[in-house]
């Protein structure tokens, strides 16, 4: 599949590729769109997609046959599949015409029947000009780090975070009970990955001896540029933990090991009005734009 990039530039406010997610802005949108089409069904892997961390095989595809690629907006529909009569339809909506997002609606909702998926979805996005309120209920605020531009270190947090590993035995034990507690937030499949050995150090902070927050796996990827990439963390402090500062130390402290690491950025999503979105404006992230989503 040929992706023009003078039809798809005007229409893309944020570097955000189906099936990879948001790009740093460096990458050319336009290729990157063109390998994820050229491995679609494959259950291959891109080398530079964050998803091969967690599966052999890649679950998300791109429905090649179904693209709409025109001068004026784009619509580039996926398929995860889950089971029969389960999956979703995603149509990513690039356009700004004023039925784009009821015409994207209606894309979806077709390829539900003619794949007899259960679930259809829209994707659209928004410039970071764009007032947050658009965002807020429906969309995540993509954030860079960029470690090459910020000072040599982030200030030394107040709090002690060490990794899982380093943790007496009596904190470590005390994980599955808050990996439990913060299943919402992701953290019982962490969990899962961490016992199975799969995954990079877990940073944690400790309160009377029992696990109060952490932040991980941390790892690197190298992207497309060849620029090393710090991954997204599942991150996270249980709410009775929280004013105490420990979000702020573990952030302060995960920066400090991409750093460390040689990364020379780190891209993320989070939830518009969030804890974690507070914390990364006010940290001095940079905001690349909104990605909402809503069913179609």
């Amino acid at each position: 599949m040929r992706f023009h990039w003078d039809w798809m530039k005007p229409v893309m406010p944020v570097p955000y590729v189906p099936t990879l997610g948001p790009v740093h802005p460096a990458c050319h949108p336009a290729d990157l769109f063109e390998a994820a089409a050229d491995i679609a069904g494959t259950g291959r892997f891109l080398p530079y997609d964050k998803g091969r961390r967690w599966s052999t095989s890649k679950a998300e595809r791109i429905l090649t046959g179904d693209i709409q690629h025109t001068p004026h907006q784009t619509f580039i529909p996926t398929l995860t599949e889950t089971g029969t009569g389960t999956g979703t339809v995603k149509v990513h909506v690039y356009g700004t015409q004023p039925d784009s997002l009821s015409a994207g609606a209606d894309l979806a909702r077709k390829l539900t029947t003619t794949h007899g998926t259960a679930n259809a979805r829209i994707v659209w996005f928004l410039g970071p000009e764009q007032p947050e309120q658009y965002a807020a209920g429906v969309g995540t605020r993509v954030q860079l780090k960029d470690f090459t531009t910020t000072p040599s270190s982030e200030p030394r947090p107040h709090a002690v975070v060490r990794p899982y590993d380093d943790q007496p035995d009596t904190v470590k034990a005390s994980f599955a009970d808050f990996a439990e507690n913060m299943k919402a937030d992701g953290f019982a499949f962490l969990h899962e990955q961490m016992q199975a050995g799969a995954v990079g150090p877990v940073l944690t902070i400790a309160h009377d001896g029992q696990v109060a927050g952490a932040i991980g796996p941390m790892e690197t990827i190298t992207d497309p540029t060849g620029a090393t990439q710090l991954l997204p963390q599942y991150f996270g402090v249980t709410p009775e933990h929280r004013g105490h500062g420990y979000g702020r130390a573990l952030w302060r402290a995960a920066m400090n090991w991409g750093r460390e690491h040689g990364a020379a950025y780190q891209i993320l999503q989070t939830e518009v009005g969030g804890a974690s979105d507070r914390l990364c404006q006010a940290e001095g992230l940079t905001s690349l734009g909104f990605v909402c989503s809503r069913a179609a």
